[in-house]
């Protein structure tokens, strides 16, 4: 009994044939418009069977593009699975090239690869391994970027001084105005906050001396941090990132060019330089802020001036300096090894970037902790 399915210049013809075998005869084009038909037509007549072996008659088929060759070698990887052969027979020599390019063996693997459902204990050493794995990762680009940094010291006129100045005024001169606005805004907040509880006792005068104390020694270095975290790092993850994706990162490598040095020396750089700048201005916007708020009280200025000048001194704004340009470094950093680390896919820069912005803000917590400690056992 023959069973028949045709379309334009092309059919697929399923036959019983001797010994228990079954028969696919083609003929035609097998291209990308009439494939699909006659592919179902081969999968329904194969569906629920275990025939003795498969003989595909191919001798009459004309043509095959890239979507043929895969029906043909789906027709035998079906046999693969199901445990009896398939044979093809009368392809054309050009057809046959393309379609032994192809092996099933490479398919089983592949399909043996995939990951079953893991256990507990199993999910527990997964992640274990990966953070290994990271942490590993981290230290290796630490070392890579300290001895390019170390490179970049001895020889400078091997830095390339244009894109870290494009970088900085990226990072650095356009992040003024946020800068000036969110450092007034917390030193106003700050200022008001602390003005309604002291006030109860007569001592509101005294909210100068806390904003800034808190402003020059913590806030105003972290503050900035966080905000060049969010808007400077995010933009570094997601320039390397695409161009990771984009292979640029692979011809840098192919034409001899570290991308450390290349790519992650200026951007660090860059934030590290400005990372001071920026606090200075988060500083005396925040300052502005908290005299706003004690001139609205009815205390003259003068008053407000005297005892900033009485609580702080230069060690403070040197504390406050030097955090800075430790976190404007973690920030760089990271936020490059993020970006160096973005995978395929469509997802990846977007991932890559808020991996960088998360891991910036949490080492920036974990660095202020540390500076915390440090400071109050050697008396600073």
């Amino acid at each position: 009994m023959e069973r028949t399915e045709q379309g334009p210049r092309s059919s697929i013809s399923v036959e019983a044939g001797a010994n228990g075998e079954t028969a696919l005869r083609l003929t035609g084009r097998l291209d990308s418009e009439r494939s699909g038909a006659i592919w179902r037509r081969a999968v329904e007549s194969l569906r629920g069977q275990k025939p003795v072996g498969v003989v595909v008659q191919a001798d009459e088929v004309d043509y095959c593009d890239g979507s043929g060759i895969a029906l043909l070698f789906d027709l035998k990887l079906q046999g693969r699975r199901g445990g009896y052969p398939v044979e093809i027979r009368g392809l054309r020599p050009e057809f046959q090239e393309l379609l032994d390019r192809f092996r099933e063996a490479d398919f089983a693997r592949a399909a043996a690869a995939r990951p079953s459902e893991l256990n507990l204990a199993e999910e527990v050493g997964k992640v274990t391994a990966g953070l290994g794995a990271g942490a590993r990762e981290q230290v290796a680009f630490v070392g890579e970027l300290c001895a390019a940094l170390v490179g970049t010291a001895l020889r400078p006129w091997r830095l390339r001084w244009r894109d870290t100045f494009v970088a900085a005024e990226m990072a650095g001169a356009r992040a003024t105005g946020i800068i000036l606005m969110l450092g007034g805004l917390f030193g106003l907040i700050l200022a008001f906050s602390s003005a309604m509880p002291l006030q109860q006792f007569g001592a509101e005068v005294y909210v100068s001396d806390l904003v800034a104390i808190s402003l020059l020694r913590v806030l105003g270095p972290f503050v900035t941090a966080v905000i060049l975290a969010g808007r400077s790092g995010s933009a570094f993850a997601a320039e390397l990132g695409t161009m990771k994706i984009n292979d640029e990162i692979d011809a840098l490598t192919t034409m001899g060019l570290d991308p450390v040095d290349f790519l992650v020396v200026p951007r660090v750089l860059a934030a590290t330089v400005v990372a001071p700048l920026l606090t200075i201005l988060t500083n005396v916007a925040g300052l502005a802020g908290a005299a706003f708020v004690l001139r609205s009280l009815g205390y003259p200025m003068v008053i407000f001036t005297e005892h900033v000048e009485s609580v702080v001194d230069s060690g403070d704004l040197l504390v406050g300096l030097g955090k800075a340009v430790v976190f404007g470094a973690l920030v760089g950093g990271v936020s490059c090894l993020r970006g160096l680390q973005t995978k395929a896919g469509a997802s990846a820069v977007g991932i890559s970037t808020t991996r960088a912005v998360v891991s910036s803000i949490v080492l920036l917590v974990i660095a202020e902790g540390i500076f915390s400690v440090l400071l109050y056992f050697m008396g600073i």
